[in-house]
């Protein structure tokens, strides 16, 4: 689905104002120490503290051929990490290139450049064997859980089919069924007898969903990309099924790539926040100081518009969550600048260097960062109240 983008009229700011962020506290200054601009900020990440390093993306670029000599640069220099039992949430509005992003991870596209590794192996994208295995430990959970599943077949046939792929030490057809039941109760559609003889237009979304990552689950991964796993569903739900989500992140120990538009929910659920606009990441860090204290001018509009995080629970609970959960931006020029910052379009604190030269990201702490020339007016600003 397609969110609103972000804008600030500009009749609605004096020079260098811009809007209020949650929480009272100012956004961390430039570090005396920090790293140079146009250097890479090596950022410690929070979530390495849950469990090894299962996925590393290491500069990650894609770029789409659009015809006539056109290009897109939908993903520019991404690099993370995903830990074993941890929870990073990838966020930005529609078109950031967070999606495009769990794709490259996923196998179903190729990087320009950059590489993937598994456990410390770089990863192959080419179908063979190794590649194969890969695809197995890392399982994609897609946004729709309306269009995820076969209308024709029941759920046990949906289950039954990844089993037998994923698990070929089970054998025989009670075997097979006592693991699809077992994989149901797991996201805990009970009692399973019920459930295995359905059709998904039988169930409703939350449900399709369970079955969604039950199918995920079969594979036995180490990695999970969730893409939007909630944002489809009724609002009344939605906690549940994050809830549902921390559960096998925990009991599983599985490395968990969370992406979503909204903010709130990813301090919520998410161990460390990664902030995407243009194809980049803009910020970075844990999730409680991204959303109380952040630092870019781009997180800061994504915090404003988004319910208040201290209520994050009553708020899903009562449906203030919103789709979009970027309403700041309704009619606002969503695409990244040319050159330069591809937030320079939209910055109410853009000037010349902006929109001439792209900021590489900068250290705030070790486990912060954020890519803006103007970090310590946006600061000022933060503290004096005015952003």
């Amino acid at each position: 689905m397609s969110e609103p983008g972000l804008s600030v009229p500009a009749s609605s700011l004096p020079d260098n104002d811009a809007v209020p962020a949650a929480g009272s506290s100012a956004a961390p200054a430039v570090n005396a120490a920090a790293e140079q601009v146009g250097e890479p900020a090596v950022v410690r990440s929070v979530a390495a503290a849950r469990g090894p390093l299962a996925l590393e993306a290491v500069d990650l670029n894609k770029v789409f051929q659009l015809g006539r000599g056109a290009t897109l640069h939908a993903v520019r220099n991404v690099s993370f990490g995903l830990y074993r039992g941890a929870v990073v949430a990838l966020v930005g509005e529609s078109g950031s290139g967070k999606s495009t992003v769990a794709k490259l991870l996923a196998g179903q596209e190729r990087p320009t450049s950059g590489r993937i590794t598994l456990d410390g192996e770089p990863v192959n994208v080419h179908g063979n064997h190794a590649f194969r295995t890969y695809k197995s430990q890392v399982q994609y959970v897609f946004q729709d859980p309306f269009s995820s599943l076969n209308p024709v077949h029941t759920v046990g046939y949906a289950l039954d089919r990844p089993v037998k792929l994923h698990q070929p030490e089970v054998k025989g057809g009670k075997a097979v069924t006592a693991a699809v039941n077992a994989l149901l109760e797991q996201v805990r559609l009970t009692p399973a007898a019920q459930f295995v003889v359905k059709y998904p237009h039988e169930l409703s979304g939350g449900q399709r969903q369970r079955v969604s990552f039950a199918r995920a689950l079969a594979a036995r991964p180490t990695v999970l990309l969730a893409d939007e796993p909630v944002s489809m569903l009724d609002v009344s739900i939605r906690l549940e099924m994050l809830n549902l989500l921390d559960d096998l992140r925990s009991r599983l120990s599985l490395a968990l790539l969370y992406i979503t538009h909204d903010i709130a929910s990813a301090r919520y659920f998410a161990d460390e926040v990664l902030v995407m606009y243009g194809g980049q990441i803009v910020e970075r860090g844990p999730a409680e100081e991204v959303t109380q204290n952040p630092a870019h001018p781009y997180t800061q509009l994504l915090i404003a518009s988004a319910p208040d995080p201290d209520n994050l629970g009553s708020s899903l609970k009562s449906g203030n969550v919103t789709q979009g959960g970027a309403g700041a931006g309704r009619g606002a020029n969503v695409g990244p600048a040319a050159e330069g910052c591809p937030f320079s379009t939209r910055c109410p604190l853009a000037d010349d260097k902006c929109r001439r030269e792209n900021p590489a990201l900068q250290l705030l702490a070790p486990t912060r960062a954020a890519a803006c020339w103007r970090l310590d007016e946006a600061a000022s600003l933060q503290a004096s109240g005015s952003i």
